[in-house]
């Protein structure tokens, strides 16, 4: 065989034991279970995040950056309160596991139970979206989970977040500049009776992602910074803002609660301390929020593995009371 032709199939190989196919989807099924949800996988790649100066309802705080990110899977849909309860309730947790490591449930530290119901009769049943946890709560879950499975799973990045959102997009709304189509994909006030549906209702983005508008609004990783990232001429490669305090986590995407015109994949808000106004306890708890029945969580998961310490060296850094 010619000497370039043998090297070139070597190097096409080689290219095809490292990079995945895109686009690609796969089901994760929780050990001990007979739950499941979905993943995508998204590829890496350089985009425009923010909005420009002449996009109607721009935030003063969505200064646009130009960023670089890994390949990463996502979630497709919301985590929902049946994936959730695993973790938030003993008695529905085992000692089964996916992971190479032991996983003991009774060493998990779960959130204390509630002393009412904190949807407000919204309800937990079928595939009705998780919420009123605080961020520190959904990155609990995110451990637990990893626990579980042995992949890493955590909270994604303002930044992936809103490249997921946007799938390949650059208007004002992943489906395009007009807030009045926002009833195909979302759930809003005006089509909303005031609480969060089932997920996967409306109409997925481009990538096949649904509810990235609306429904519940999503915790990301990042604290909240005003301008997010420093301004520059620069590219940021998979930026992330570390807490370091209680408040403010930043929220995207939206909820039930917000009008059309606030759905924009551009969009920012922060936690704010009058989310815990009903909490009765002295300090503040740290995994429920009564006031935020409006922000649920999605997952990403890492495609590069983690070991089980690099996950717990993680969490310590990532969950800040």
């Amino acid at each position: 065989m010619n000497i370039k032709v043998s090297f070139s199939l070597q190097f096409l190989l080689v290219l095809t034991t490292i990079q995945p196919i895109f686009p690609q989807n796969q089901t994760v099924k929780i050990p001990g279970t007979s739950i499941n949800f979905e993943m995508l996988l998204l590829p890496g790649d350089t985009f425009s995040m923010g909005s420009p100066k002449t996009e109607p309802g721009r935030g003063e705080n969505e200064t646009q950056f130009s960023i670089m990110l890994d390949s990463f899977w996502i979630g497709t849909h919301e985590v929902t309160w049946d994936e959730f309860l695993l973790f938030a309730l003993r008695e529905k947790d085992s000692d089964s596991t996916a992971a190479a490591e032991k996983f003991t449930a009774d060493a998990i530290s779960r959130p204390s139970p509630p002393y009412y119901d904190f949807t407000y009769g919204r309800g937990k049943q079928g595939r009705l979206p998780a919420a009123t946890m605080t961020q520190q709560s959904a990155l609990r879950y995110c451990q637990w989970l990893s626990e579980k499975t042995g992949d890493f799973y955590r909270l994604p990045t303002e930044a992936e977040w809103e490249f997921a959102a946007r799938a390949g997009t650059t208007t004002a709304f992943f489906w395009g500049d007009d807030p009045k189509l926002a009833t195909d994909f979302a759930w809003f006030f005006e089509n909303s009776p005031s609480s969060y549906h089932e997920i996967g209702q409306k109409k997925p983005n481009g990538w096949g992602l649904f509810d990235m508008a609306g429904n519940v609004a999503e915790w990301t990783l990042d604290f909240y910074l005003p301008e997010y990232l420093p301004k520059s001429d620069s590219i940021f490669t998979n930026p992330i803002n570390f807490p370091t305090k209680k408040h403010a986590r930043t929220v995207r995407g939206g909820s039930f609660e917000d009008y059309s015109e606030m759905l924009r994949s551009a969009a920012r808000k922060k936690s704010e301390p009058k989310w815990q106004a009903r909490d009765p306890q002295i300090p503040k708890s740290r995994w429920w929020n009564p006031d935020s029945w409006f922000v649920g969580f999605r997952v990403v998961q890492e495609i590069r593995p983690k070991t089980k310490n690099e996950r717990d060296a993680f969490f310590e850094k990532a969950i800040r009371d």
